[in-house]
Protein backbone atom coordinates (compact mmCIF):
# COMPACT_ATOMS: atom_id res chain seq x y z
CA UNK A 1 0.00 0.00 0.00
CA UNK A 2 1.78 3.86 -1.22
CA UNK A 3 0.66 6.37 1.71
CA UNK A 4 1.48 10.35 0.75
CA UNK A 5 2.36 12.21 3.31
CA UNK A 6 1.52 16.28 2.55
CA UNK A 7 3.21 17.30 6.01
CA UNK A 8 6.26 17.09 8.19
CA UNK A 9 4.77 14.99 11.33
CA UNK A 10 6.57 13.17 13.93
CA UNK A 11 9.39 10.49 12.05
CA UNK A 12 7.84 7.63 14.25
CA UNK A 13 4.65 7.32 11.93
CA UNK A 14 7.26 7.16 8.92
CA UNK A 15 8.85 4.35 10.48
CA UNK A 16 6.38 2.36 11.85
CA UNK A 17 4.36 2.51 8.99
CA UNK A 18 7.63 1.44 7.06
CA UNK A 19 7.98 -1.54 9.59
CA UNK A 20 4.58 -2.70 8.63
CA UNK A 21 5.46 -2.99 5.20
CA UNK A 22 3.76 0.47 3.85
CA UNK A 23 5.60 2.35 1.26
CA UNK A 24 5.56 5.91 2.28
CA UNK A 25 6.40 8.88 -0.15
CA UNK A 26 6.92 12.09 1.39
CA UNK A 27 5.74 15.59 -0.54
CA UNK A 28 5.64 18.99 1.75
CA UNK A 29 6.09 21.27 -1.27
CA UNK A 30 4.38 20.47 -4.38
CA UNK A 31 1.36 22.78 -4.68
CA UNK A 32 -2.42 21.46 -4.77
CA UNK A 33 -2.20 21.09 -8.86
CA UNK A 34 0.95 18.72 -8.53
CA UNK A 35 -0.02 16.57 -5.59
CA UNK A 36 -3.83 16.75 -7.82
CA UNK A 37 -1.73 14.88 -10.55
CA UNK A 38 -0.01 12.25 -9.03
CA UNK A 39 -2.30 11.11 -6.07
CA UNK A 40 -4.58 8.46 -8.36
CA UNK A 41 -1.27 6.25 -7.21
CA UNK A 42 -1.53 6.45 -3.98
CA UNK A 43 -3.75 4.11 -1.54
CA UNK A 44 -3.41 6.83 1.60
CA UNK A 45 -3.01 10.20 2.58
CA UNK A 46 -1.51 11.49 5.58
CA UNK A 47 -2.09 15.19 6.26
CA UNK A 48 -2.21 18.24 8.51
CA UNK A 49 -3.74 21.28 7.31
CA UNK A 50 -1.42 22.37 3.93
CA UNK A 51 -3.35 20.44 1.09
CA UNK A 52 -7.03 21.38 1.45
CA UNK A 53 -9.36 17.87 0.84
CA UNK A 54 -12.15 18.60 -1.98
CA UNK A 55 -14.10 16.75 -4.14
CA UNK A 56 -11.23 17.11 -6.81
CA UNK A 57 -8.78 15.62 -4.83
CA UNK A 58 -10.99 12.88 -4.06
CA UNK A 59 -12.37 12.24 -7.70
CA UNK A 60 -8.69 12.27 -8.53
CA UNK A 61 -7.64 10.14 -5.77
CA UNK A 62 -9.34 6.84 -7.12
CA UNK A 63 -7.29 4.21 -5.70
CA UNK A 64 -7.73 6.36 -2.03
CA UNK A 65 -8.58 4.11 1.02
CA UNK A 66 -8.27 6.50 3.55
CA UNK A 67 -7.52 9.97 4.47
CA UNK A 68 -5.30 10.46 8.02
CA UNK A 69 -5.42 13.59 9.59
CA UNK A 70 -3.02 14.34 12.48
CA UNK A 71 -5.27 16.40 15.08
CA UNK A 72 -8.47 16.75 15.81
CA UNK A 73 -10.34 18.81 13.29
CA UNK A 74 -11.37 17.92 9.54
CA UNK A 75 -12.36 20.90 8.61
CA UNK A 76 -10.23 21.06 5.57
CA UNK A 77 -11.43 17.56 4.10
CA UNK A 78 -14.76 17.55 2.67
CA UNK A 79 -16.12 14.13 5.11
CA UNK A 80 -19.39 13.55 3.15
CA UNK A 81 -17.58 13.20 -0.29
CA UNK A 82 -15.21 11.08 1.28
CA UNK A 83 -18.01 9.05 2.83
CA UNK A 84 -19.71 8.44 -0.47
CA UNK A 85 -16.44 7.14 -2.17
CA UNK A 86 -16.04 4.72 0.59
CA UNK A 87 -12.82 6.23 1.84
CA UNK A 88 -12.18 6.11 5.76
CA UNK A 89 -11.26 9.31 7.56
CA UNK A 90 -8.79 8.82 10.58
CA UNK A 91 -8.13 11.78 12.93
CA UNK A 92 -6.68 12.00 16.17
CA UNK A 93 -9.43 14.08 18.08
CA UNK A 94 -7.61 13.45 22.21
CA UNK A 95 -4.42 12.90 20.72
CA UNK A 96 -3.10 16.35 22.07
CA UNK A 97 -5.72 17.27 24.48
CA UNK A 98 -3.48 17.24 27.43
CA UNK A 99 -1.04 19.60 25.74
CA UNK A 100 -3.60 22.27 25.12
CA UNK A 101 -5.15 22.02 28.21
CA UNK A 102 -1.49 22.85 30.21
CA UNK A 103 -0.94 25.20 27.06
CA UNK A 104 -4.52 26.86 28.34
CA UNK A 105 -3.33 27.34 31.90
CA UNK A 106 -0.45 28.66 30.87
CA UNK A 107 -1.56 31.49 28.97
CA UNK A 108 -4.49 32.67 31.40
CA UNK A 109 -1.55 32.77 34.27
CA UNK A 110 0.92 34.44 31.90
CA UNK A 111 -2.33 37.03 30.78
CA UNK A 112 -4.09 37.47 34.17
CA UNK A 113 -0.25 37.92 36.26
CA UNK A 114 0.96 40.49 33.06
CA UNK A 115 4.22 38.18 33.01
CA UNK A 116 5.51 38.97 29.72
CA UNK A 117 4.62 42.85 30.09
CA UNK A 118 6.19 42.67 33.68
CA UNK A 119 9.19 40.45 32.68
CA UNK A 120 10.01 42.72 29.53
CA UNK A 121 9.52 46.37 31.62
CA UNK A 122 11.90 44.86 34.20
CA UNK A 123 14.64 43.87 31.37
CA UNK A 124 14.42 47.60 30.78
CA UNK A 125 15.03 48.42 33.95
CA UNK A 126 11.30 49.35 34.39
CA UNK A 127 9.52 48.98 37.68
CA UNK A 128 5.71 49.22 38.19
CA UNK A 129 4.45 47.56 40.66
CA UNK A 130 0.80 48.51 40.97
CA UNK A 131 0.09 48.34 37.58
CA UNK A 132 1.36 44.97 36.86
CA UNK A 133 -0.19 43.30 39.86
CA UNK A 134 -1.27 40.35 39.28
CA UNK A 135 -5.10 39.38 38.66
CA UNK A 136 -6.56 36.02 40.86
CA UNK A 137 -7.98 33.13 39.18
CA UNK A 138 -9.32 32.27 42.72
CA UNK A 139 -13.69 33.03 42.35
CA UNK A 140 -13.31 33.84 38.78
CA UNK A 141 -15.81 32.41 36.76
CA UNK A 142 -14.17 30.54 33.65
CA UNK A 143 -16.64 29.64 30.87
CA UNK A 144 -15.53 26.70 28.11
CA UNK A 145 -17.16 27.14 24.28
CA UNK A 146 -17.40 23.40 23.48
CA UNK A 147 -16.83 20.53 25.86
CA UNK A 148 -15.02 17.84 23.71
CA UNK A 149 -11.60 16.32 24.81
CA UNK A 150 -9.67 19.56 24.82
CA UNK A 151 -12.73 21.36 26.68
CA UNK A 152 -12.92 18.81 29.08
CA UNK A 153 -9.31 18.19 29.96
CA UNK A 154 -8.86 22.17 30.62
CA UNK A 155 -12.02 22.27 32.91
CA UNK A 156 -10.39 19.12 34.38
CA UNK A 157 -6.67 20.97 35.00
CA UNK A 158 -8.46 24.28 36.57
CA UNK A 159 -9.69 21.96 39.53
CA UNK A 160 -6.93 23.04 41.79
CA UNK A 161 -7.47 26.88 40.92
CA UNK A 162 -10.66 27.70 42.88
CA UNK A 163 -12.37 28.73 39.57
CA UNK A 164 -15.77 28.08 39.01
CA UNK A 165 -16.23 26.30 35.48
CA UNK A 166 -18.81 26.08 33.48
CA UNK A 167 -18.93 25.59 29.62
CA UNK A 168 -21.78 25.39 26.64
CA UNK A 169 -21.97 23.01 24.26
CA UNK A 170 -24.07 22.04 21.36
CA UNK A 171 -24.51 18.16 22.78
CA UNK A 172 -27.06 17.69 26.03
CA UNK A 173 -26.26 16.64 29.41
CA UNK A 174 -22.55 16.90 29.29
CA UNK A 175 -21.84 18.07 32.86
CA UNK A 176 -19.14 16.09 35.41
CA UNK A 177 -17.26 16.66 38.03
CA UNK A 178 -14.90 19.37 37.08
CA UNK A 179 -17.77 22.05 35.07
CA UNK A 180 -21.38 22.81 34.77
CA UNK A 181 -23.34 22.73 31.35
CA UNK A 182 -24.99 25.97 30.99
CA UNK A 183 -26.91 28.04 28.91
CA UNK A 184 -24.95 30.67 25.81
CA UNK A 185 -26.70 33.26 27.51
CA UNK A 186 -26.02 32.22 30.92
CA UNK A 187 -22.58 31.68 30.17
CA UNK A 188 -22.44 35.24 28.98
CA UNK A 189 -23.70 36.46 31.92
CA UNK A 190 -21.80 34.69 34.22
CA UNK A 191 -17.83 33.93 32.77
CA UNK A 192 -14.87 36.33 33.82
CA UNK A 193 -13.16 34.23 31.36
CA UNK A 194 -13.73 32.49 27.94
CA UNK A 195 -12.21 29.81 26.42
CA UNK A 196 -12.78 27.99 22.89
CA UNK A 197 -12.86 25.02 22.04
CA UNK A 198 -14.87 24.41 18.83
CA UNK A 199 -14.03 23.05 15.05
CA UNK A 200 -14.46 25.92 12.51
CA UNK A 201 -17.76 25.10 10.97
CA UNK A 202 -20.67 27.91 9.47
CA UNK A 203 -21.84 28.30 12.90
CA UNK A 204 -18.86 28.87 14.29
CA UNK A 205 -17.00 31.19 11.40
CA UNK A 206 -16.58 34.35 13.18
CA UNK A 207 -18.54 33.54 16.70
CA UNK A 208 -16.34 35.78 18.63
CA UNK A 209 -17.73 39.18 16.85
CA UNK A 210 -18.95 42.31 18.42
CA UNK A 211 -21.99 41.40 18.83
CA UNK A 212 -20.88 38.60 20.98
CA UNK A 213 -18.51 40.92 23.08
CA UNK A 214 -21.13 43.11 23.57
CA UNK A 215 -23.33 40.56 25.12
CA UNK A 216 -21.12 39.45 27.44
CA UNK A 217 -22.11 41.06 30.63
CA UNK A 218 -18.68 41.14 32.69
CA UNK A 219 -15.76 42.60 31.12
CA UNK A 220 -13.44 39.08 30.31
CA UNK A 221 -10.00 37.53 29.62
CA UNK A 222 -10.14 35.73 26.44
CA UNK A 223 -8.42 32.69 25.33
CA UNK A 224 -7.99 30.80 21.89
CA UNK A 225 -6.83 27.74 20.97
CA UNK A 226 -9.46 26.22 18.45
CA UNK A 227 -9.33 27.82 15.60
CA UNK A 228 -8.42 31.30 14.17
CA UNK A 229 -11.37 31.93 12.57
CA UNK A 230 -13.96 31.43 15.36
CA UNK A 231 -12.82 35.17 16.02
CA UNK A 232 -13.21 38.31 14.30
CA UNK A 233 -9.86 40.13 14.83
CA UNK A 234 -10.84 43.19 13.90
CA UNK A 235 -13.85 43.12 16.99
CA UNK A 236 -11.21 41.00 19.08
CA UNK A 237 -9.07 44.35 18.51
CA UNK A 238 -11.41 47.09 19.08
CA UNK A 239 -12.31 45.17 22.32
CA UNK A 240 -9.19 44.93 24.13
CA UNK A 241 -8.81 48.43 23.18
CA UNK A 242 -12.13 49.81 24.40
CA UNK A 243 -10.87 47.62 27.82
CA UNK A 244 -13.99 45.16 27.62
CA UNK A 245 -11.72 41.92 26.56
CA UNK A 246 -9.38 42.87 29.31
CA UNK A 247 -6.49 40.95 27.81
CA UNK A 248 -6.08 38.16 24.81
CA UNK A 249 -4.35 35.17 24.56
CA UNK A 250 -4.20 33.66 21.46
CA UNK A 251 -2.62 30.38 20.34
CA UNK A 252 -4.22 30.66 16.62
CA UNK A 253 -4.71 33.85 14.50
CA UNK A 254 -7.86 34.24 11.65
CA UNK A 255 -5.00 35.03 9.32
CA UNK A 256 -2.19 32.81 9.43
CA UNK A 257 -1.35 29.99 6.57
CA UNK A 258 -2.53 26.68 6.48
CA UNK A 259 0.80 25.19 5.94
CA UNK A 260 3.23 24.41 9.09
CA UNK A 261 6.41 24.31 6.90
CA UNK A 262 6.66 27.78 6.70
Amino acid sequence: MKILQLDKNHPLINAQLSEKGFVIEEDHVSTYSEVLDKIGYFDGVIIRSRIPIDESFLLKGKNLRFIARVGAGLENIDTEKAKQLGISIISSPEGNRDSVAEHVVGMLLVLTNRLFIASQEVKNGIWKREENRGDELLGKTFGIIGYGNMGKATAKRLSGFGLKVIFHDILPNLSDEFATQVSLDELKNQADILSLHIPITDDTFHLIDEKFISEMKKDFYFVNTARGKNVKTKDLVEAIKSGKIKGAALDVLEFEKSSFEN
